[in-house]
């Protein structure tokens, strides 16, 4: 299975962030993927602690069922189902042929920068 790297960026500019990356292949090969939210409270609000939990247990785990997810987890499989949903929404899983669920990415990284905020003319 190839290595896939995701980086998560936080920036109001995304089709800036979008037309920088251009694609995960360039000429020179694979580049990694990106998945932007556009301010740290929608990054927060879709990637809570108990779904940043579940991604860490399936990265490199390989397909897992949702009762097997939910009993690892030690967590009820119906929140298990809409946590997985969610993450199946934003990308960050994917569902199996067979009805598992698997997390795609080897590596997971997410770039947060904090700085002075700055007063902009009226």
């Amino acid at each position: 299975m190839p290595q896939r790297r995701l980086t998560i960026t936080m920036s109001p500019h995304w089709k800036d962030l979008l037309r920088a990356r251009a694609g995960a292949f360039s000429a020179s090969g694979y580049r990694g993927e990106t998945l932007n939210f556009e301010s740290p409270a929608a990054f927060f609000s879709q990637l809570t602690e108990r779904r940043w939990a579940l991604l860490q247990l399936l990265i490199g785990a390989g397909e897992l069922g949702l009762r097997e997810t939910a009993r690892r987890a030690g967590r009820d499989v119906k929140r298990v189902s809409e946590d997985v949903d969610a993450l199946v929404n934003l990308g960050l899983l994917e569902r199996t042929t067979s009805g598992g669920v698997c997390c795609p990415f080897n590596e997971i990284h997410v770039d947060l920068h904090l700085t002075e905020k700055t007063e902009q003319a009226a």
